[in-house]
């Protein structure tokens, strides 16, 4: 048996939404940087699942454009890497037609015939990915173009691509006799109450609907057969089946939203989640949200994908956008379970490393712009950055190392997975059984804001941790630091310790030095010596506010206060340094701190009495979950050097108490503007100290995380009478 092969695949949908073409190949950037292929390359892939498609070949149904293909395609012979050719990709192909066109089928067959004639070389063909899920979304739920929103559309659009399936493979094989068929779609389980056990039972039995139809299985005593055919497509539900197009490959795509669960109790969900049929409205949620135990997911589906056709698999997407932890323990299940499922005896060939540059605006459905999702690489800064994915893909067909956080349990099989009220299921399968590294993540600064928010953040992303106070290490005595190092061999450190009184600092920098510079930079030294990934925090005080721009990591910094040459300091000592990385952020403000700007502003407010701020200073405020989050991927990627992780918006310190105060539904008339030299600040600031990046690493939109802090003090300030 050969070894189960590492695949991956950038996420390259072309899909229409009214009149407006979306391109991930474009937003990724891939579409400039023919580089990607070799760092790609260095992730020891075998096949690579690869975009020729149809919309960008023949955008305006012209003369085809070949140039970028040409050199990617030669690329990736000259590396060794396999394409796995893609036709359409959650596409209905040029302006000219669409997935309820009759021309749709003949349209697409002809151009496999011109990519084929091209590169006759090529061996694996996918002409169009998830042929059921397209359907669904664009012709029963209307999110994609044409948009249409009924069963009989539906059930045309998935036929017209598997013809179309059908007519690019005749013609790929007319030229190249050998060329495989690797049939991708997305595949879950429908779980529902006794209610809606009808539903439930058709979404089980459609799921298969496209692949049934390649293998040449619904002819007139398929269970399907009746309901196709009164759309009227009988006659060509019989050519199918006379002359199938059965996949070499079954390519299962599978999510931790794959898995649903219909209930009728519409009262028991959220809003966003009711929906319904012609009969009977009900919710549709994740299953592993509800189920006790939570269903089998890609074990599952791989066994009864395996049980149904007989032929080879490949897990063709591997992507969680969720985070990095999280993302580390979903790929390197993804792995297990398919060397589980060959010790079972089952055909597997592949895992597919998938969304390797990430993706765009998957959380609006593609209908809308929505939020990046970092893949195998990051590309927020504009280069691709390698994430930990990067190093536990390499590693996963050797049986390398993982990191430590990659060997604890994933949020989908914890108690806090359950976000309804459970319904226990009377048998299932249990949680995959880990090894445990004992390795843990030291958080320096038990009683401080940002320490604390660290081990809330750990507790929820399942990160094995330790918290320690001053007695444990004390950065005043450096003596203090090898030894708990060497006593508890933590994989990483977050020094959230640190003088945080600024003003006090102009008359006691010695000592603020002492902590902020000299006893950092000694824990970042030790940290270094021995190999353990180190986080600390500088902040935006080590700029003067000179220029007029967001200032970026490569800016020097020109302090104008004590705590500020303190944080200067800090970078200084840490530049260089393996494995260390320096966080600069800004005015962080937390929902769980009573000592930070925003709950002093609500507080105040919701007394009745004024707040004053200053209106001539700007800055790039930070809500510490957000801050921690990013900083705690950052750190299990193994980021180096100093990052900027603040949020996305420049704003006077008064704008941002108008917006938290309407946020919170508080009286923005009593926030009063004043110059800041008006507020008694002992210690100098720079009128302007907006934080951007070159690297990639803002926080989150400002509004949103002010959202976030207006959530989660919802009920604490109430607007005085």
């Amino acid at each position: 048996m050969q070894p189960l092969q590492l695949w991956g695949g950038p996420e390259c949908t072309v899909n229409r939404s009214g009149d407006a073409y979306l391109d991930q190949t474009r937003l990724s950037g891939h579409q400039d940087r023919l580089g990607d292929l070799d760092l790609f390359a260095g992730l020891g892939i075998t096949a690579i699942r690869y975009p020729v498609l149809w919309e960008r070949v023949s955008p305006d149904n012209g003369p085809p454009q070949w140039h970028w293909y040409d050199e990617r395609l030669g690329r990736l012979r000259q590396l060794g890497m396999r394409p796995i050719a893609g036709l359409v990709h959650h596409g209905s192909g040029p302006r000219h037609t669409d997935l309820l066109d009759d021309g749709f089928a003949p349209g697409l067959g002809r151009h496999a015939a011109m990519v084929a004639e091209r590169y006759p070389w090529i061996e694996d063909w996918t002409p169009v990915n998830e042929p059921l899920t397209t359907a669904r979304f664009s012709c029963l739920y209307g999110h994609w173009y044409p948009h249409a929103r009924d069963e009989a559309s539906f059930w045309l659009a998935l036929v017209n691509q598997v013809d179309g399936t059908r007519a690019a493979m005749q013609a790929i094989r007319r030229v190249n006799s050998s060329a495989r068929l690797i049939q991708t779609d997305d595949l879950g389980r429908t779980y529902a109450t006794t209610r809606m056990a009808e539903q439930a039972g058709f979404d089980n039995l459609r799921r298969w609907a496209g692949w049934d139809l390649l293998f040449g299985r619904i002819t007139p005593h398929h269970p399907l057969w009746e309901r196709i055919a009164r759309a009227g497509l009988g006659d060509r539900l019989r050519a199918i089946a006379d002359d199938p197009c059965p996949p070499d490959v079954v390519g299962v795509n599978h999510y931790l939203t794959s898995d649903r669960f219909l209930d009728h109790r519409l009262q028991r969900y959220p809003q966003h989640t009711h929906g319904g049929n012609e009969r009977m409205a009900y919710a549709d949620t994740e299953a592993v949200r509800v189920l006790d135990p939570p269903p089998p997911g890609l074990a599952g589906a791989l066994g009864e994908a395996w049980q149904r056709y007989g032929v080879p698999l490949a897990i063709t997407e591997v992507h969680n956008g969720c985070t990095r932890e999280e993302q580390l323990r979903w790929a390197a299940e993804a792995w297990d379970t398919a060397l589980a499922f060959r010790a079972s005896g089952g055909q597997i060939e592949a895992v597919t490393a998938w969304a390797l540059l990430g993706s765009q605006g998957w959380n609006t459905l593609l209908t809308a712009p929505g939020i990046y999702e970092t893949g195998v690489f990051d590309i927020s800064g504009g280069a691709p950055r390698p994430t930990a994915l990067a190093s536990l893909w390499r590693a996963l067909p050797t049986g390398g190392p993982r990191h430590p956080v990659a060997s604890e349990t994933g949020w989908w099989h914890r108690p806090e997975r359950l976000l309804h009220r459970t319904l226990t299921r009377p048998s299932g399968v249990a949680p995959a059984v880990q090894t445990q590294d004992e390795r843990v993540l030291l958080i320096c600064g038990a009683t401080g804001t940002l320490g604390q928010a660290f081990a809330r953040a750990c507790a929820a992303r399942g990160i094995r941790h330790v918290v320690t106070a001053r007695d444990t290490i004390d950065l005043e005595r450096p003596d203090t630091i090898a030894g708990t190092l060497d006593r508890l061999r933590p994989w990483g450190v977050v020094n959230a310790t640190g003088w945080v009184r600024v003003d006090d600092a102009e008359a006691e920098e010695a000592a603020c030095m002492r902590v902020n510079a000299t006893g950092a930079v000694a824990l970042a030294q030790a940290c270094a010596d021995r190999g353990i990934a180190c986080l600390g925090f500088s902040s935006d005080l080590v700029f003067d506010g000179a220029q007029a721009r967001p200032y970026v990591e490569s800016d020097a910094p020109r302090p104008l206060s004590a705590y500020g040459r303190s944080k200067a300091a800090l970078e200084a000592g840490c530049a260089g340094l393996p494995g260390v990385l320096v966080a600069r952020t800004a005015a962080f403000f937390s929902a769980d701190d009573p000592h930070n700007f925003a709950w002093s502003l609500a507080d105040t407010l919701s007394r009745g009495q004024r707040f004053v701020a200053a209106a001539d200073h700007v800055v790039t405020p930070t809500f510490v979950p957000a801050l921690v989050d990013t900083g705690l991927d950052l750190l299990i990627d193994g980021a180096e050097g100093i990052w900027h992780i603040a949020g996305s918006d420049a704003v006077s310190w008064a704008e941002f108490a108008l917006r938290v105060a309407r946020a919170c539904d508080l009286n923005p008339a009593l926030v009063i503007p004043v110059a800041g030299e008006a507020l008694g600040w002992r210690a100098p600031r720079p009128r302007y100290a907006a934080l951007g990046s070159e690297r990639g690493a803002t926080a989150a939109r400002l509004d949103d995380q002010i959202h976030g802090f207006a959530q989660r003090v919802r009920g604490r300030f109430a607007r005085a009478a």
